[in-house]
């Protein structure tokens, strides 16, 4: 075997959300695979301090301030990376909030927010950076972040499971439209994976239930979702995969009774 599949030395990813745990852990799985990584979040601390986790791995880092749901703001990240790198070779799509508000009381305003944050971020980055992808003439892979809840529909996170089915369907289409041009786009669906996102919804209850409907009888943990990651980030290690949902659940979506 190429000891060189996996490697993604020389190329530059983008990971939005990335001041977060788990997409903090795959900025540092992309750094650890050769790539240089900005770190794209509303929080701009949780940017710069993830970046410089990236730096002490020998990389080179952005740390960029952004609020996902504004095209104007991405594409001035973007063009940063430009002026910075020359170019953008991955785009992990990781920005989300949740929330378990009972379908009766959930407010236009909360419905919104929601599809901006979980949903338009995601149209909107592939908007900005899959056009540079496309234009580049070197192709790219974008990795969307969607969930176990994105069908069938987990209970209690309704206009949630509705964003990350989205988030599914605008992968396939994608990867449809922009394979000749050598554009990638795949999806990570993760299982349970506590975070400050979901930590409100892990009731004693709810916990028994998803152990009792995980193989694996655990939650993820967030270096997890690395290895998946940086398999499709690799050019080489997935050049024939585009269009497809990799579920990192602990066997969740394969149980039934």
């Amino acid at each position: 075997m190429d000891d060189n599949l996996f490697s993604l030395s020389g190329r530059t990813a983008a990971v939005i959300g990335g001041g977060g745990v788990l997409a903090g852990e795959m900025a540092m799985g992309l750094a650890r695979a050769g790539a240089d990584v900005a770190v794209l979040d509303f929080n701009a601390q949780a940017a710069e301090a993830r970046a410089a986790a990236v730096r002490e791995l020998g990389r080179r880092a952005l740390g960029l301030p952004v609020d996902a749901t504004s095209k104007a703001g991405l594409q001035a990240s973007l063009d940063r990376m430009l002026a910075e790198w020359g170019r953008a070779d991955i785009l992990i799509n990781a920005a989300g909030i949740n929330s378990s508000t009972p379908f009766f009381e959930i407010t236009e305003e909360e419905w919104q927010r929601l599809i901006d944050v979980d949903l338009k971020s995601v149209f909107l980055a592939c908007q900005v950076f899959g056009k540079a992808m496309v234009e580049s003439g070197r192709g790219g892979s974008i990795i969307n972040i969607s969930s176990a809840s994105s069908g069938p529909p987990l209970s209690k996170v309704f206009t949630y499971s509705i964003t990350k089915a989205g988030v599914n369907n605008l992968t396939q289409f994608l990867a449809r439209e922009w394979a000749p041009n050598q554009v990638r786009v795949n999806a990570v669906a993760p299982g349970f994976f506590p975070a400050e996102q979901n930590r409100k919804l892990l009731t004693d209850e709810r916990v028994a239930t998803i152990m009792a409907h995980t193989p694996m009888a655990r939650f993820g943990e967030a270096d997890e979702l690395a290895g998946a990651v940086v398999w499709l980030a690799s050019a080489r290690a997935s050049s024939f995969v585009t269009g497809t949902v990799i579920r990192v659940d602990g066997g969740f979506t394969a149980m039934t009774i």
